[in-house]
């Protein structure tokens, strides 16, 4: 298979006993597949995927991740995708990330099949208003769309996608969208492994709900000061902190990217 010249090698730092110390970049992305690639024995499994910088803010001056990311991290971001059924996302980073339907590389749809994923990958937006950007629901795959009873665009949102893309998942809280019920319908749509991508409050609400079962985190090598907010945001602090267990780091151009076990408080 081809290498591919416009994406970096990525050096495998950890773990030390690691049987391949360089992923080089190839069309298919047979190893960085296979260093991915979960199959869980039962359940749902939650991967997230954020990006830092050094001194932890999730977005530069511009406040979209694209500002601080790169290239070896859109190595690993393709492959994230490519093993997932679903990607899940809060309306804010919809947004502000100017989402649009998700389509999986030819050159990893091979790989995707041979995993039993479906050939589309589901887009799930999660939004307590119901309020979303009519270039990404009026399109020929519009996404699955999560809210609540309670959101004035409720009737709106069903006569436009159908009701069959379009989930009430309401909790204990009026008004606001439940993340554990969220997961459940998802996987009661067969959507069993779900990337979330943020934004930061979707991502503590998963993480306070004891949903995530691993981060995946990539640390840009910037400095960008500012008010820009961190991967995770709540108004309270996580009861516990979540211990995580490392599974590998790479590293790519003073790029690193880390792979990190949840550990769930119901395990």
């Amino acid at each position: 298979m081809a290498d591919v010249p416009d994406l970096p090698a990525l050096d495998v730092l950890l773990p030390a006993d690691a049987p391949t110390r360089l992923l080089a970049p190839r069309a298919d992305e047979a190893e960085l597949i296979g260093l991915f690639a979960t199959d869980p024995a039962t359940g749902v499994h939650v991967r997230a995927n954020m990006v830092s910088t050094v001194d932890g803010a999730a977005t530069g001056a511009t406040r979209v991740s694209g500002s601080i990311n790169g290239p070896a991290d859109l190595r690993v971001f393709r492959v994230l995708r490519a093993l997932a059924d679903v990607v899940l996302v809060g309306a804010g980073t919809v947004r502000a990330e100017r989402y649009t339907p998700l389509d999986v590389p030819a050159e990893l749809r091979a790989a995707r099949a041979a995993l039993g994923r479906r050939d589309a990958l589901e887009l799930a937006v999660v939004t307590a208003s119901g309020e979303l950007p009519g270039s990404l629901l009026d399109t020929d795959r519009p996404p699955l769309v999560l809210t609540t009873a309670s959101a004035a665009s409720l009737g709106t949102l069903r006569a436009r996608l159908g009701d069959d893309r379009v989930i009430v998942a309401d909790g204990g809280t009026p008004g606001a969208v439940d993340p554990r019920a969220v997961v459940a319908a998802l996987a009661d749509r067969g959507l069993v492994h779900v990337l979330a991508e943020g934004g930061p409050t979707l991502l503590a609400q998963l993480v306070d709900a004891d949903l995530v079962d691993e981060l995946c985190l990539t640390w840009s090598p910037q400095l960008v000061g500012g008010p820009a907010g961190r991967i995770a945001h709540l108004p309270t602090w996580f009861a516990p902190a979540r211990a995580l267990t490392l599974s590998h780091l790479l590293h790519a151009d003073g790029v690193l990217l880390g792979r990190w076990q949840v550990a769930r408080l119901g395990a």
